[in-house]
C-alpha cells in the first residue's frame, strides 16, 4: 500500500446544470433521462465567487468550474472566462480548473488567457467500451481535447469512471490511455446509480473499489495526483478514508455536480485523525 502523507482538496462548482443533450448513460445532466436534479443555464457570478471563498476557507487548493453540454460554445466560453476572472480577483492562491467538455486549441487559449490554470476532461472509460455508454460523440474526440489541453500549455486533469459494467481489461485500457497523456492529476469516479438512468447498478464492493485505487496508483506511479471524486461516499461507505491507504492523495470536498457530498469539516477532521497533512497549495 502507498505511503500517502499529504492530501489535496478540491471543490466543484456546477455553473451550468442539467442542460446537456448528449446521451451518456451514466450522467444525470442529460436532458434525455429527465433525472430529478436542479437545472439552470448560468449560475450567478456572485454565487460562483461566494462558493469559491467557502472552498478556500475549507482548504481547497483547486476550484473546478463545470458546465453541462458537449463542449464549449461561444457563449459558454465567455461565461467561463467571466467567472474565472471574478474568482481570481476575489480569492488568491486558488487554482482554477475548467471542465467544459470538448474544446479546441483556440478555445483553450482563451481560457488560459482568462486565468484558467488547469483543464479537466475525462476519458470516462476505454475506447472500446465507450460506444456502449454514449452514442452522440466518440471517445477519440475526448482524447483529442486532452491533447489540445497539453498543446496550449494548460495543466491536464484526466480520469474516468469505474462501476459502469466495464471489464477489467477496459479498466486497464483506460488507465493506459490516461498514462499516455501524462496528466498532472487523475480523478477517478465511482458510478452513482440513479433510477432515471439506463445504467441502474454499480456492483462494486468497497473492497473491490479499494483494489481499483491501488491498481490505478500502481499503473500511474507515485508522482501523479490521484483523486477519488464522485461516488466516494456511496461506494466506500465506512471505508471511505481507507482510500488514502490504497494510493489516493486527493478528494473532492463538499457537493458534487448533482449529488451531495460530506460536509467539508468532517473530511478535514477525519484526514487529520489519520495523521495526514492537508496541502496548502498545489505544489508537491
Amino acid at each position: 500500500m502507498s505511503e500517502i502523507k499529504k492530501v489535496y482538496l478540491c471543490a466543484i462548482c456546477n455553473i451550468e446544470s442539467g442542460t446537456c443533450s448528449e446521451d451518456c448513460k451514466f450522467c444525470t445532466q442529460s436532458v434525455k433521462y429527465q433525472a430529478d436534479i436542479q437545472r439552470y443555464k448560468n449560475k450567478s457570478i456572485e454565487d460562483i465567487v461566494k462558493e469559491a471563498i467557502i472552498a478556500k476557507e475549507n482548504k481547497a487548493v483547486g476550484y473546478c468550474l463545470v458546465t453541462a453540454g458537449l463542449g464549449l460554445t461561444d457563449k459558454r466560453l465567455d461565461f467561463v472566462c467571466e467567472a474565472t476572472k471574478a474568482v481570481k480577483k476575489a480569492v488568491s492562491n486558488l487554482k482554477i480548473i475548467a471542465c467544459n467538455g470538448i474544446a479546441s486549441i483556440e478555445q483553450l487559449k482563451e481560457l488560459k488567457n482568462a486565468g484558467v490554470d488547469n483543464y479537466n476532461h475525462n476519458l470516462e472509460t476505454s475506447k472500446d467500451f465507450y460506444k456502449t455508454i454514449c452514442t452522440t460523440h466518440d471517445w477519440d474526440s475526448r482524447y483529442q481535447t486532452c491533447q489540445n489541453v497539453k498543446e496550449v500549455g494548460l495543466k491536464l486533469i484526466c480520469g474516468g469512471i469505474f462501476g459502469m459494467g466495464e471489464t477489467n481489461q477496459d479498466r486497464i485500457s483506460m488507465i493506459n490511455s490516461i498514462k499516455e497523456l501524462n496528466p498532472m492529476s487523475v480523478p477517478i469516479n465511482f458510478f452513482h446509480p440513479n433510477e432515471s438512468l439506463p445504467l441502474t447498478k454499480n456492483t462494486l464492493t468497497p473492497k473491490e473499489a479499494l483494489k481499483l485505487i491501488k491498481q490505478t496508483r500502481d499503473a500511474l506511479g507515485v508522482d501523479i495526483r490521484l483523486m477519488v471524486a464522485g461516488g466516494r461516499e456511496i461506494t466506500f461507505k465506512e471505508y471511505q478514508y481507507d482510500i488514502f491507504k490504497y494510493g489516493a492523495n486527493a478528494i473532492v470536498i463538499g457537493n458534487y455536480l448533482t449529488t451531495n457530498g460530506k460536509v467539508a469539516s468532517q473530511d478535514i477532521s477525519n484526514i487529520k485523525k489519520m495523521g495526514l497533512t492537508i496541502a496548502e497549495d498545489c505544489k508537491k
